[in-house]
């Protein structure tokens, strides 16, 4: 879904780009079509190196084009064995690596004259042309397979360590000194160490579990090393090199390296780790923002402690993960890229950390107010024999703009109200307002002036004043036009530009407030509105189908304004029936 996007991103920092055609054993998997969308989009040349031997549910092996070989898979082991091309596939195979041929000497000018010529390219001559033209971000190398099926993910590897850079050959790293300013990293051994936080994982027997990059210097086992954005001191225990499902002990990581180190007290992906002479930052990519949330409940109520434990870990290990307990709503909601992302989080929460949870959509933070201004007075008189209790307050209740909040004025003139039963008047008003009349939100945006009252000298009291107070509000509220009102969120929506007038369709739909659109470039069109939240808990799935996987969006909280009246009923009801629930 988000391929186009993240390889926008490697083209703007230069990186080379790899494409994998995954799902290959699925009938909808058609790699064909999606090369020329390749060529389109980023500008460069897509180099078919595989064709399929099977096809959707029949698939079992890989033509690789460069070697010339098959590659014949047993079951969904991953052991294969290399054969010759099929009989059956060899014109189409021959078909298929002429044009990959074509396709990479074209990169380079001696090689081409010398097959127009007519002699023979050497697989060779080959290997070193396509791994020059890759590296130099000419072309872009397609490959196919099954990870399902553990098919092709062996070339796919192979292909990595064959065509990719070595350390000493990747360009500098821009970082952000600690007391100010910018520096290069150089790849180079010499140098203090340098990495990052490459990955984060948690072991239900270990526990978290740390992959460092080196991209400068060494780490050797027992260093003291920094975690910059922690501010923290961490010491390298056993460094490990995962070898499939084996793990390889090192005494030094090198430039290149990928470590795992287990047990780091504060760390979290993206984190800079450098020699405590050396304080930097360095300037990686930003982390897409969550553009899906729902809430999770344990199934067990002896799973509500683990549960925060298991998400922050989780949070930790994905920085496009976010989690947070709605103290408002008393949910905790989860957030990520998409149906499938929270879908394997709430997997994983329940493999890694045995909770086991139901899943929702969140409720929504709404709010109360009023349109009109109006007058209430309220007397609270009560004997019981002994001290009574007594309280008269008259109060105007005015509606004030959005995001005003509330307002509290004391009008109270000639004493008929003692000075010291106003901070109690005040208080009743506060405590009325968690709870409006219509759905039991908080109400907002009012001004609550108290004009008059009265007081008895023996049977008055806080309690008396703050009851009376609270009484006057309600009575005043239902008679000030009261109203519901809705989170609304200004959104920035990604997508194709053959797909923005659906976009905007769809977005209109939901009750939203287009506010312009603008090209971006590439093909792609920002779209800005303002959307109720209510309408956003499902746009991602709905967005992904106009775009083919190839939209997304940003939202942030704009403010709160009014639900149409029939919104406003339902929103009425629903909140009665979980009100009845609880």
């Amino acid at each position: 879904i988000m391929t186009e996007r993240f390889g926008n991103i490697a083209k703007e920092l230069n990186k080379s780009i790899m494409v994998f055609f995954n799902m290959l054993d699925k009938d909808r998997a058609g790699y064909k079509t999606t090369l020329d969308e390749i060529r389109e989009t980023f500008e460069r040349t897509p180099v078919l190196l595989q064709l399929p031997i099977g096809s959707a549910s029949e698939l079992k092996g890989i033509v690789d084009l460069v070697e010339n070989k098959a590659y014949i898979y047993e079951g969904e082991t991953g052991k294969f064995n290399v054969e010759d091309v099929p009989a059956d596939l060899q014109n189409a195979v021959e078909e298929a690596r002429t044009k990959m041929i074509e396709d990479v000497i074209e990169t380079d000018e001696a090689l081409m004259e010398k097959y127009f010529e007519g002699e023979e390219i050497t697989t060779d001559e080959l290997k070193e042309t396509l791994r020059k033209a890759y590296v130099e971000n000419q072309i872009i190398p397609v490959l196919l397979g099954s990870a399902m099926k553990n098919i092709g993910i062996n070339l796919l590897l192979d292909t990595f360590v064959s065509l990719g850079k070595t350390p000493e050959e990747a360009a500098p790293w821009s970082a952000e000194l600690v007391n100010g300013g910018e520096i290069l990293v150089e790849p180079l051994e010499s140098e203090p160490l340098v990495g990052y936080i490459f990955k984060s994982t948690v072991d239900p027997f270990v526990g978290k579990l740390t992959f460092i990059k080196v991209i400068s210097g060494s780490l050797k086992q027992g260093d003291s090393f920094m975690v910059v954005d922690q501010d923290s001191t961490e010491k390298a225990g056993h460094l490990l090199i995962v070898d499939g499902t084996k793990d390889i002990e090192l005494t030094e990581a090198s430039l290149g390296d990928i470590v795992k180190i287990a047990k780091l007290k504060k760390s979290a992906v993206g984190d800079t780790i450098t020699h405590k002479d050396r304080q930097l930052k360095l300037k990686l990519l930003d982390w897409p923002e969550p553009m899906l949330s729902k809430s999770v409940q344990p199934k067990s109520k002896s799973d509500i402690d683990k549960i925060s434990n298991g998400l922050s870990r989780l949070a930790e290990s994905d920085p496009t993960f976010v989690w947070e307990h709605d103290a408002e709503t008393g949910e905790t909601v989860i957030s990520g890229l998409g149906s499938v992302h929270l879908d394997i989080m709430v997997e994983r929460l329940k493999k890694l950390f045995s909770v086991d949870v139901e899943v929702g959509k969140p409720k929504i933070a709404y709010r109360e107010t009023i349109r009109r201004k109006v007058t209430a007075e309220y007397k609270h008189k009560k004997q019981t024999g002994g001290h009574g209790q007594y309280g008269h307050v008259q109060i105007e209740i005015e509606p004030l703009e959005r995001g005003a909040g509330f307002e509290f004025v004391d009008k109270i003139v000639g004493g008929v109200i003692p000075k010291n039963y106003i901070p109690a008047v005040e208080k009743g008003i506060k405590e009325a307002m968690k709870k409006g009349v219509l759905a039991s939100y908080p109400v907002v945006d009012v001004r609550v002036t108290l004009v008059y009252g009265s007081y008895h000298d023996v049977d008055s009291s806080d309690m008396s004043f703050q009851i009376a107070a609270s009484q006057a509000f309600k009575k005043g509220m239902q008679e000030a036009n009261p109203v519901i009102l809705e989170p609304i969120m200004d959104v920035e929506i990604f997508v194709p530009d053959e797909n923005a007038g659906d976009v905007m369709g769809e977005v209109t739909s939901r009750r939203g407030r287009p506010m312009g659109m603008e090209s971006v470039g590439k093909g792609i069109s920002k779209v800005i509105a303002q959307v109720p939240l209510s309408e956003m808990l499902d746009f991602s799935s709905k967005l992904s189908s106009i775009t083919s996987g190839r939209g997304y969006f940003t939202m942030k909280f704009a403010g709160y304004q009014e639900t149409p009246p029939d919104i406003q009923q339902k929103v009425i009801v629903e909140r009665q029936r979980e009100l009845e629930e609880e």
